[in-house]
């Protein structure tokens, strides 16, 4: 008797295919993959170790900065990316840095759809991006987390051009030192959404290069004109309070 082909005859039945695979990016030991770039610095220079491995998460670690004098800081992973899902966790915990701004205070972020880190200007405080912000309390004035942030960006709310630069989610005030779960998914249409501690908190689309933008100009043209936004890189944040991400993973949707 001929084996049954269970694959052919599932797609024969209609069957739905298996969901695409959670693949990890972080291997809890190095940071294999990952490429600093901080401001006032080379692409790949951290002489202060300010991204650091421990006990299986990457620490934005702050030891060897006395205080911030404008030093923000993002890991890039290697790889560009279209339409996915992103899901890690994330803790905030300790003290910010004496020098830095209160908006500063007990904040970081994800930053994606971002342009390459090799085309940043040395002194470039944040890449061309959207930020999932990450904020915690203590912090004067106290918001939710799990905001998006655009820095040279814009994006659609409800069909409407949203111009504001940072636009609060629904999710509660959280204290810093606990675990949170944070995931962005980011469709092939262009609709985008942030999810905390498996919650839906915010939700938008059509994310496009803001033209007035001096960071965003270059990359306008390098485009030949085109302003939508439909990839880029992914890169965790340093902003002068110390947070920790952990098991950092990747669903392509593509």
């Amino acid at each position: 008797m001929k084996p049954i082909l269970l694959l052919p005859m599932l797609a024969l039945l209609g069957a739905a295919p298996a969901p695409p695979q959670w693949v990890s990016i972080f291997d809890g030991k190095t940071l294999e993959g990952w490429t600093p770039k901080i401001s006032g610095r080379a692409v790949g220079e951290d002489p202060l170790k300010m991204f650091v491995v421990e006990a299986g998460a990457i620490r934005v670690s702050h030891a060897g900065y006395p205080k911030f004098t404008g030093e923000f800081g993002h890991l890039f992973w290697k790889s560009p990316l279209t339409a996915y899902r992103i899901r890690f966790e994330y803790r905030l915990f300790g003290e910010s840095l004496p020098g830095i701004k209160n908006w500063q205070g007990s904040n970081s972020g994800l930053m994606f759809h971002a342009q390459a880190p090799a085309t940043m200007r040395r002194d470039q405080a944040f890449p061309v991006s959207l930020e999932m912000q990450l904020l915690g309390t203590p912090r004067d004035p106290a918001e939710p987390t799990g905001n998006l942030c655009t820095p040279g960006t814009t994006v659609h709310i409800n069909g409407k051009l949203e111009t504001q630069h940072c636009i609060l989610s629904s999710s509660p005030i959280e204290k810093n030192g606990r675990w949170m779960r944070a995931e962005v998914e980011v469709l092939p249409s262009g609709h985008i959404s942030h999810t905390i501690d498996g919650k839906l908190v915010l939700r938008y689309s059509k994310p496009e290069l803001d033209a007035g933008d001096e960071d965003a100009k270059p990359l306008i043209a390098a485009a030949g004109g085109k302003i939508m936004l439909t990839g880029g890189y992914i890169a965790l944040q340093s902003e002068g309070h110390p947070i920790e991400f952990r098991r950092i993973e990747v669903q392509l949707l593509d």
